[in-house]
Order: structure tokens, then sequence, then C-alpha cells
């Protein structure tokens, strides 16, 4: 029974957000691709040389033999996927939010598919289909990550806890976003190899408090005002579909290190998507020239227009 009275705890604003309500919530979205390999039983997975290295904690930590394939310029499995076998897996992502045609596409299809839907929060997942996603990516919550599949394991989970991984987001309000930044990868590395619990009530509690109809049109919003500026010379065929959520917004131009710095000394920052690529792969292969090659801009709630003008002013000189 919860305590009546006393002091107050964190007042947020309850939203109703059904739409994560059909999905399993767990304490982070590798867990949740350890749930799916646990309930499946690969042996073998075959992931992109596109992603993050994270993915590969759950295939270790189970023994899965995985193998690693390349994708095309338009961020599509370069793969022929009528030769997996019965136990074998293939995990194929939704890049940038901006892949939810090409991924209802292959799902009527392919069998024993994955969608890694970490950087696609808002894209439904497909009937049947295994698909994670990591809501952090998105918003500001310490941890949590959502699965959707049709069947569960026996285990009850336990709640996870969350109180010890609000260092950085406090910080980025109180203080900076650079005297939040080691907080921030401090928290990265205690998620590493935790086990699968359930979400805490903290970040379920945060998830319910925000609104994330304003999250969905100013991400859409924001990306059509880059878009306008920067798609002449956008190496990306990055057109908005019906339903497309963004993340970022991925400009492919040759000078894209040039590009990072200046926005780096104006206090622009842009994550790379992702370093590990560059040591798994070679410069001939498709994911290392995407890694080398793509600046993800900044397009979420937080900002509006003078705030993207600032970078598309420092694009144009850049370019």
């Amino acid at each position: 029974m919860d305590a009546i009275g006393g002091y107050f705890g964190l007042s947020l604003c309850k939203h109703s957000n059904e739409l994560f309500s059909e999905l399993i919530h767990l304490n982070t979205g590798r867990n949740a691709l350890e749930y799916i390999l646990k309930v499946r039983g690969y042996k073998k997975v075959f992931i992109p040389y596109y992603t993050c290295d994270v993915l590969l904690e759950p295939l270790d930590k189970l023994q899965v033999e995985y193998e690693f394939y390349d994708v095309n310029d338009q961020l599509e499995a370069i793969f022929e996927f009528a030769s997996l076998q019965e136990k074998e897996g293939i995990l194929v992502t939704n890049y940038f939010g901006l892949k939810t045609d090409y991924i209802k596409k292959i799902s009527t299809s392919v069998r024993n598919l994955i969608i890694d839907n970490a950087q696609a929060l808002f894209s439904k997942p497909e009937l049947n289909v295994d698909t994670f996603y990591s809501p952090r990516k998105f918003v500001g919550i310490p941890d949590g990550g959502l699965l959707s599949i049709n069947a569960g394991l026996e285990d009850i989970l336990e709640p996870d806890k969350s109180y010890g991984r609000f260092a950085h987001l406090i910080k980025r309000i109180d203080c900076s976003a650079e005297e939040g930044y080691p907080d921030f990868k401090k928290n990265d590395r205690q998620l590493n190899n935790c086990p699968i619990k359930e979400m805490s009530k903290l970040t379920k509690t945060l998830i319910q408090s925000i609104d994330f109809d304003n999250v969905k049109a100013s991400r859409v919003r924001n990306f059509q005002f880059l878009h306008e500026f920067l798609k002449d010379k956008n190496e990306l065929n990055v057109n908005l579909k019906e339903g497309d959520i963004p993340m970022v917004y991925p400009l492919k131009i040759k000078n894209a290190e040039r590009l990072k710095q200046r926005l780096l000394s104006q206090k622009i920052y842009c994550a790379t998507y992702w370093p590990n690529v560059l040591e798994w792969c070679n410069e001939t292969q498709n994911a290392y020239i995407l890694t080398k090659g793509i600046v993800s801009l900044p397009i979420d709630q937080r900002y509006g227009t003078e705030d993207l003008a600032k970078i598309v002013e420092i694009a144009k000189k850049t370019m």
C-alpha cells in the first residue's frame, strides 16, 4: 500500500499514452532483444554492421552466434532473406525512424524477423513481428525498453529501480549539458549487463507525464524545416512518408566531419551513429561510409525555428 500524506514527491502531470499500453515494459532496449532471443531460441542472428555495439551484449550473454551484413544507400538490408534457416533470426533496423514502409514490406514475407525500432519510437509493430524500442532516445528518461512479442518468458520479472540514474537529467536543467555529460556516460555504463527486469515505476511515471502528441508534431515540423533548406545537398533520400516520426535529420555530405566540428564549436551536439562501426568495417563498406558521412542534426521537441535556423546557417557556410 502506498503511503498517504507526508512530504511531496516529484510532481508530474499524467497524460494518456495509449501508444505504449499494449507493449511489454522492460528496463532497457537491449534487454528487450535478450527477451526475444530467450523466447525464440535462435542459434544464430544476422545483424547489420550499421548498428550500436550494445546489441552484441545479449548475443554474447546467451552465446548466440551472430554474423554481420551491410546495408545499401537506401538504408536497407543487403541480405538474401530466403536463405534464413529455422533457428536463424535477422535483425533489421528502422534507421532514424524513416524506414517504416520498408519494414512493413518485408514483414509480410520474411520469417524470424526482429525489428530494431530504437530509432523509431512511434512506428507501430507489425503483427506477429518481434519488435523492440528504446524510448530514452526520444525523451528525457533514465532507462527503459519496450517490446512487442506474441509469446512470453515464464519468469516473473521484478521491477527495476531508476532513482540512481537521474543525475544527468537533473544536471542538464540545473547546471548545463556539459556538466551533466559525464553523468550521462556513467548512466550508460550502469546499464551494461543489467538483468532483464520490468521497467521501474519511476520511468513509467515519467513516460506517462510526457505529451507525446507534441513530441511527434515538433519532430515532424523541425525535420521538414531543415529538409527544406538542406535537401539539395543531402546525399540521402530522406523524404518523410505519412506516419514517419524521425529521431534526427540525417544529413549525408562529403565534409561531414568539418560540419560536426563547426556545430560543436557552437555547442550544437550531433551524435555519431555509431563509432564502433568504424572498427567493424573497412572504408569500402557502406556502413563505414554512412558512419563517416552522416551528420545527425537535432530536430527534437526542445527546439524551435530560431534554433534550427542557426543550424542551417552553419551548415550552409560549411557545405
